[in-house]
């Protein structure tokens, strides 16, 4: 055997790994995290999030298909109506009225597996929020994502029209690997 095979096998190794990883957290572009509605099929579109700063936890598997619940209330800062139904699934919650942090918590507290957080400007399709630690020594331990108004509006809007209590999405989804031309975002955002 020559001398430099176990190397490059080594190395090679190493990149799989790598590669392995970089596709569970979902990260590609800009190092933004994406997820993919499944259903309802009006909004099948991949949306681009930004994870909190300072606070929350990662992803550490990649769901082919979980629920994505709007919460209700939907700035999720007290206790939800609907928390049954987020529990073992990702919330869907409004900025505004409590701390992003807060919001984490109170779905984190219901079992949720995430909190999605959309921008309560419903036109906002392109500044993206820092989510950051409110201030306090709380913390949470389920990721915490920030998305665009307008792709919260777009996703509860369809929701309503189709009288669904909520989407199914799969996420993360790595990006990195797909042709631009063959990435489904929606066509109100450009990334």
């Amino acid at each position: 055997m020559r001398p430099w095979v176990p190397l490059v096998y080594s190395c090679f190794q190493t990149l799989l790994l790598l590669h392995q990883a970089l596709l569970n957290a979902g990260l590609g572009v800009n190092e933004y995290l994406y997820f993919q509605v499944l259903s309802p099929g009006d909004i099948r579109y991949i949306f681009q999030t930004n994870l909190a700063k300072d606070f929350g936890g990662i992803f550490h598997t990649r769901y082919e298909q979980i629920y994505l619940v709007p919460a209700e209330p939907p700035h999720a800062c007290s206790d939800l109506n609907n928390g049954a139904f987020v529990q073992d699934q990702i919330a869907l919650v409004e900025r505004g009225a409590c701390s992003f942090l807060s919001k984490a918590r109170v779905i984190q507290e219901h079992g949720g597996r995430a909190v999605i957080i959309s921008d309560n400007v419903y036109d906002n399709d392109s500044s993206y929020i820092e989510m950051v630690q409110d201030g306090t020594t709380r913390d949470s331990d389920i990721p915490a994502l920030f998305l665009l108004g307008k792709d919260g509006y777009m996703i509860r809007r369809s929701l309503e029209l189709h009288g669904l209590p909520w989407a199914v999405i799969s996420i993360p989804v790595n990006v990195s690997g797909i042709p631009t031309f063959q990435l489904k975002q929606p066509p109100w955002t450009l990334w």
